[in-house]
């Protein structure tokens, strides 16, 4: 099958990656989280997260320079393992994403409601309690349609548009820095915990695994390294610069949001950031804060959209689904069905609402974790299976990917745990990830077994010849 159109650049890329971790809800939940953990337990946090998921981001970017195909892990698990793990990694970042997907459907109709009158008008239906309404869920649609439409001729419109809305963003960020740090103090931050060392520290540590979570979409780098013309060598490095600017965004934001009034004060009010500046006395800085999380979810949409439909790109050549999701359009050389498959899917869930679907975001966390822990997995199984591959990027040091991976696994394991703050809602969310499984599986068992040679014949375009010749006896 023909490669996907290589037209975007280094700059565009980093875009597409930052703008799709960097979300909306952070803006909101500085409140919640400074008075749950402190000033200093979300910021030191995050900064640890960070730190954290740039192990992580170290085996994508080894892996990614050596095979940069579309769809990510689903290609760096049929290399490293078998279809089943292929298929398994697909099938958790289809749902993670999709899952966010379906949200902003009609999360941005919610989020524009407090400032555009209308919005909570016309209702149409209640789900879990949360009513939709007609002019919200339009809202939603319009923007998947666009997105889809953006993105029909090729990748490089909807990332440059990308581009423009992180711009955007790291202005106002830089802005709302500069006087916060400019117009509070540092007593308003300091001391940035309200109790001794030991508690102070356990605070700092509860709160790295929920802010692992924030820097999640970072495999989108890897997912469109097919689209990109950057080297593999410096594709590794996008995915770590992806992963730091986020994390540095956060931390600063926050750490202004600190200075510019008493954080405890913040943690007493019910917006964050957006809060915090209103009442410190700078209206537009307060509603600037208030657009970078308008923005951040149609940066996120924007990615995940594209991200979504080289999966599903990549699992059709593969054989894991229908080939004809294969197919690329014969004049712009895009995946048109992978894309219309991705519009339908997210469509037909988006119309529930955020009362079901923060059901389905929450599961999205799970999916992602372990999807991070079969591509750390899968690096150091290509390392032995392959010895001499000598990808361009490497990792080091060699067992920062398992550290990484260790804390993804234990993500996970407080999500699943009861009664740990994390945990999922019992019984629909928990019943929601045994579905997707069950679905998964069954969608597995109906696939025709390809020939694992064939299959990553496809997968790999010209890579796999150079495979083959590394590949240990």
């Amino acid at each position: 099958m023909p490669p996907l159109r290589s037209s975007l650049g280094t700059v565009p890329l980093v875009a597409l990656g930052t703008a799709g971790v960097i979300g909306s809800s952070w803006i909101y939940t500085g409140s919640e989280f400074f008075s749950a953990y402190d000033a200093g337990g979300e910021i030191l946090g995050l900064a640890l997260a960070t730190v954290f998921v740039s192990c992580i981001a170290l085996a994508y970017g080894e892996l990614a320079s050596a095979f940069p195909r579309a769809g990510g892990e689903v290609v760096f698990g049929y290399v490293a393992f078998n279809r089943g793990v292929a298929f398994a990694a697909g099938w958790l970042l289809t749902g993670a994403y999709v899952s966010s997907l379906a949200f902003y459907v009609t999360s941005l109709g919610a989020l524009l409601g407090d400032v555009v009158p209308g919005m909570a008008t016309v209702a149409l239906y209640t789900v879990n309690g949360t009513t939709v309404h007609l002019p919200v869920l339009a809202l939603g649609v319009t923007v998947a349609v666009f997105v889809f439409a953006v993105n029909w001729r090729g990748v490089s419109p909807g990332a440059w548009a990308q581009f423009a809305l992180f711009a955007v963003m790291l202005t106002i960020g830089l802005v709302l820095a500069a006087v916060g740090f400019g117009h509070g103090t540092a007593g308003n931050a300091w001391p940035l915990f309200s109790g001794g060392l030991a508690e102070s520290a356990g605070r700092t540590a509860r709160f790295v695994l929920p802010a692992m979570t924030f820097l999640t979409g970072f495999s989108l780098v890897t997912v469109l390294a097919e689209d990109s013309r950057v080297p593999p060598r410096r594709l590794g490095r996008v995915i770590l610069v992806t992963v730091g600017l986020a994390g540095a965004f956060y931390c600063l934001v926050l750490l202004a949001t600190a200075w510019v009034i008493p954080w405890q004060r913040t943690a007493s009010l019910d917006r964050g950031t957006i809060d915090a500046f209103l009442a410190a006395g700078f209206p537009a800085l307060g509603w600037a804060a208030y657009t970078v999380a308008v923005l951040g979810l149609v940066t996120s949409f924007l990615g995940l959209f594209v991200a979504t439909s080289r999966i599903v790109l990549a699992m059709g050549r593969a054989g894991l689904l229908p080939s004809g999701l294969a197919r690329l359009h014969p004049r712009y050389g895009t995946p048109t069905r992978a894309l219309v498959f991705t519009l339908a899917v997210v469509l037909g869930l988006g119309w529930l609402g955020e009362g079901a679907l923060t059901w389905f975001l929450d599961t999205g966390g799970v999916y992602v974790g372990l999807a991070w822990v079969l591509g750390v997995a899968s690096m150091y199984r290509v390392r032995r299976t392959y010895p001499h591959l000598d990808p361009p990027f490497r990792a080091r040091p060699s067992a920062a990917p398992a550290l990484g991976a260790v804390l993804a696994t234990c993500v996970i394991a407080f999500t699943l745990w009861p009664g740990t703050g994390m945990s999922l809602v019992w019984p629909w969310e928990h019943a929601i990830l045994l579905a997707w499984a069950a679905l998964g599986v069954a969608l597995y068992a109906r696939t025709r077994r390809a020939d694992d040679d064939a299959a990553l014949r496809t997968l790999l375009g010209s890579r796999y010849d150079t495979l083959t010749t590394t590949r240990r006896e």
